[in-house]
Order: structure tokens, then sequence, then C-alpha cells
């Protein structure tokens, strides 16, 4: 089957990187791609919400499945696009409908369907430029630190906690008044600050059935220790070595389970990732937020451990038989950390040579923001690079992925160095 992957980052790296082990893949399109994914499939010069230009390419190229990897072309339809499209009937989508896709689209819309079906949650409420003095006013009702979240997408960005109340009442202005956040900011949804460690967990649905994928850490902030900006992740960790089986249970009943019943009585047409944002608080987990695709950078640690062949999960997903399926997980532990530009997550140059890459021998390297021009790599986003290793502990694991970082080189790479602090 010829198979074309949406989107051009270390997410769709993997996921082709993984299609492409399987004898039931045929041709491979990834639009746009990067360099990573110029290796091993062919790249087409396509934006991500470009519809008609990607029905041209399905047509042209005899596509029989589409994986979306990005949240833009899910919140703005691209599911129902095909669906609604005769020349496109029978080609398996893997991503949620419009209607689903909006549990990422909104941050009010995801708190209300947590609401109506009991899924543990942060209280909040929210607010718009009419509304804002009573967003300040309910500001001085809770307690610091004080989180602000664009409802919009922010491209990961559109998070706000701060300990001050003038300092949150200031923001929430700039948010709703200013537009700081654009369009995704013109409602703001202010949450009450959950106290505990974050995990992201990942389920595989066909609309019916599910599956759940092994769990994972990823780490947000640029700074060691967790400081500074939040960037669109700067490394991961798979399996969690806080998440017990009896955690696990509880994330079960408490999050997916209701989770996978609220789609079918909320009439959510959900065939493909659910990404489960989590906090857990004492021995409870709590969800933050849902996203509608696979985490970027949790993928690249938890797609290598699963030793199934992708196009056969993908194919159940279309045919709604994924309760046919188990899941095969490599026990041992994965770990990817991402090298990024200089400047990342704020302003940053791109067109940098890569060296190095080939030198990795103990890891796997997955490309982000890369682009191949005349046959040589260079740098064309801010994450950069992915680099996952193997090994009987998360420690074992990251020295693996931090040898190999030094033999790449590129002007202005970064690196957290601490990954695992934590644990």
């Amino acid at each position: 089957m010829n198979i074309l992957i949406i989107g051009g980052g270390g997410r769709e790296h993997t996921i082709a990187w993984k299609l492409a082990q399987s004898p039931n893949c045929g041709k491979l399109f990834v639009a746009p791609g990067n360099a990573g994914t110029h290796e091993i499939a062919t790249n087409l010069a396509l934006g991500v919400t470009d519809f008609e230009g990607i029905k041209q390419a399905v047509l042209d190229n005899s596509v029989g499945m589409v994986i979306v990897g990005p949240e833009d072309p899910l919140v703005n339809g691209i599911h129902d696009f095909f669906l609604a499209d005769a020349q496109l009937q029978g080609i398996t989508v893997v991503g949620p409908q419009q209607a689903a896709a909006t549990l990422e689209g909104s941050k009010e819309f995801a708190k209300e369907f947590m609401k109506a079906h009991n899924i543990p949650t942060a209280q909040y409420d929210s607010f718009t430029a009419e509304t804002v003095e009573a967003g300040c006013r309910f500001l001085e009702t809770m307690k610091s630190p004080y989180v602000l979240k664009a409802d919009g997408l922010a491209a990961g960005k559109g998070v706000l906690i701060i300990e001050d109340l003038a300092e949150a009442q200031d923001e929430l202005r700039q948010m709703l008044v200013g537009k700081k956040f654009g369009a995704a900011s013109q409602k703001v949804v202010i949450e009450e600050f959950l106290d505990g460690i974050e995990l992201s967990c990942f389920v595989l649905t066909d609309g019916k059935n599910y599956l759940t994928l092994p769990m994972a850490k990823d780490y947000k902030r640029i700074g060691e220790g967790d400081t500074g900006l939040n960037t669109g992740g700067m490394g991961a960790i798979s399996p969690v070595p806080f998440a017990s089986a009896e955690f696990i249970k509880k994330i079960e009943d408490r999050v997916i389970k209701p989770t996978m019943d609220g789609f079918q009585k909320s009439n959510l047409p959900f065939q493909g990732f659910v990404f489960i944002g989590l906090i857990k608080v004492g021995d409870d987990p709590f969800v933050i937020e849902y996203n509608v695709r696979m985490g970027d950078p949790e993928t690249e640690v938890v797609f290598p451990r699963i030793q199934n062949d992708w196009v056969e999960l993908f194919q159940a997903v279309g045919t709604q038989t994924l309760d046919q399926h188990q899941l095969q997980i490599d026990p041992r532990t994965a770990t990817t950390i991402m090298a990024v530009s200089g400047g990342y997550p704020e302003a940053y140059e791109k067109g940098k040579t890569i060296t190095g890459i080939e030198s990795a021998e103990d890891s796997v390297v997955f490309h982000a923001g890369t682009q191949m021009e005349s046959g040589v790599v260079k740098t064309s986003g801010g994450r950069v690079l992915a680099v996952t290793s193997f090994g009987a502990d998360h420690k074992e694991a990251l020295s693996k992925s931090y040898e190999t970082l030094e033999k790449i080189d590129f002007d202005g790479m970064y690196y957290r160095k601490d990954l695992g602090f934590d644990l």
C-alpha cells in the first residue's frame, strides 16, 4: 500500500522510519518532510493545510492511506475533506474528524468535555476581551501560581504559569485585549494550578476499540532544572519510572475509559491518536489537556518501543478491527534528547550545516527542523534533531544519547544536559 504522511517534524520522521520497516508498505510519501524523511521516502513540497494539493498528490500516487501528523490539518477538517470527496472514498485517514479535533483546537471545549464525562481535571473558567475585568477578579479568588491558557492553537506556547497576581492580571489583559497570541487568545482559560509531576499518555483508537501505547515523560522548558521558556519539547523518556502498574490502572479507569466512552456519548468521530497530558498529584491522575495526534518528542521514544507492524495497526484503525491486535512492547527504556537552534524558542537563525549524524552508532537520529540543500543537511527550524537510544534504564539510555550528541555539531547547537534529573 502506498502511504502519505502529512507533516515535516521529528514525529513524522519517526512514523516514516517505522512504516518503512513494514513489508506491507509500498511507496512512502511525506509532505513536506525533512532531510531525514528524504532518505527513506519521497518528500512532497506541500503545506499541511493545502487540502487540494494533498488530494492531487493522493490521486497521482495511488495513495491508500494518509497519516496526519500535526494538529493544524486535523483542526481544519482534513478528515472531513476526504469523507466529503467522491474521489477520495475508501482511503484510510488516521486522525480524527473536525468535531473531535476541537478537543485540541479549543481548551474550553476540552474542559467542558472532561466536566461532562467526569474526567478529573483542574477547576477553571474562561474569559474573552469583553469579560477581561471579570477574569482579573476571578484571578483574585485563585491561589498562586496562576495558570493562563490561550483557548486556541498557539504552537505549544500558549500556556503561562505566573506567581504574581498583578503580573497574571496584566498578562490576561495582554492575551485578550493585546492579542498576545493572535486569534488563539481570543478566549483564555484560567485554571487552578495542580502541583505534581507530568506525564504523557497515548491511545490509538479506531472509533470503537483502542490500544493504550507506552507512556512517556517529556521536558518542555528550555533551561536545565525545568527553567526558562516553554518549548515544543526538549526530550522524552519511556517508560515513565514513577508510573506504577497501580497508577496506570487508575489512568485506564478514571481517564482513558471515560474518554473513549465520552467520544461515543458526545458523538465525536475519532480514528487516530489521543494524547492525554496528565499530572500525578499525590497518587491520583488529573488531565491537563488533550491533543488529537502523537506528541513530539514523545513519538521518538514511544514508536521505537512498539515492535508491531505499524501498517497493519493503521489498517486496523481504518477497518475498526484494533481489538484483533495486541501491542508488542520492547521492555527496555528509550530516551530522546532534542538538539535545538541557538536562541530557540525565541528568534533563531536557519541554514546552519549539520555534521556528524552518520557517526551515530548506538542511537537513531530523527530529523525535525532540517532540510537537504545540494546534498548537505542544513537546519531549518528551532528544534533540529532528536537523538534516541535504548538502555536497561533511563540513565543508560540517556548516556548513549549524550555520547552521540557529542559527535554531532551545527553552529549554535544547544541541548539540555539534565534530562531525567527529576526521576
